[in-house]
């Protein structure tokens, strides 16, 4: 699956950030790469063959293989710390704003699963330096989780035991989409998305308070 065939059946990444073109085609190459064989399995010259270029052109806009994987993995980080925080911030109980965080976090993941299962799951391909940028940004995704059932617990909504165990639940519970999300299985990301969101609040003991997905 191509991040062009994604942009037709979820969310559009157009990766507005990476400039000039240049650099965002090899980008763009390097997330097909290292999704379809691995960090480890793809060279240079594969990422700059996807893009169309010589292997000497990608040096121009990133030193090492390994620079392109940062900013992948910085980018997908950055972006599904806003999508939590957007929904950890918005008004409303700690029952909607949890379901709101589980559904477009899943949604994202969903939508955008080739890029997901890069920036999920090639964190220890990363130096020590980058990793540990990339670490402090998933703790704050964690944070902003944790914030909305410690919240809940509080207000008599939730009904959790441990609220560090249960909030990793949810993360790997959403994140895990990335793997296997198929668009064309028979829910697309919106539906997967609400069900997940029907699910956790059930994991919460908040009942079944959103939409459900068509079975």
């Amino acid at each position: 699956m191509s991040t062009a065939e994604e942009m037709a059946g979820g969310e559009a990444e157009p990766w507005v950030e990476v400039t000039p073109d240049a650099a965002r085609r090899l980008l763009v190459a390097a997330v097909e790469a290292f999704a379809e064989r691995g960090y480890h399995a793809t060279t240079t010259r594969d990422i700059a063959g996807r893009a169309g270029m010589s292997p000497a052109a990608l040096y121009i806009h990133y030193k090492t293989k390994e620079e392109l994987l940062h900013r992948i993995s910085r980018i997908g980080h950055e972006k599904a710390l806003e999508i939590l925080r957007t929904a950890s911030r918005r008004e409303g109980s700690a029952t909607e704003r949890l379901a709101d965080a589980v559904s477009s976090f899943v949604r994202w993941h969903a939508g955008r699963r080739t890029t997901a299962r890069v920036v999920q799951y090639e964190l220890d391909a990363l130096g020590p330096e980058a990793r540990a940028e990339i670490v402090a940004l998933r703790r704050q995704c964690d944070a902003e989780v944790r914030g909305i059932i410690e919240e809940g617990v509080a207000s008599g909504e939730f009904d959790v035991l441990d609220v560090w165990a249960t909030t990793l639940a949810v993360l790997s519970l959403c994140i895990d989409v990335a793997r296997w999300f198929n668009i064309e299985g028979p829910r697309t990301p919106d539906e997967v998305g609400a069900l997940y969101a029907d699910l956790v609040l059930r994991m919460v003991g908040a009942g079944a308070r959103f939409p459900r997905a068509q079975r």
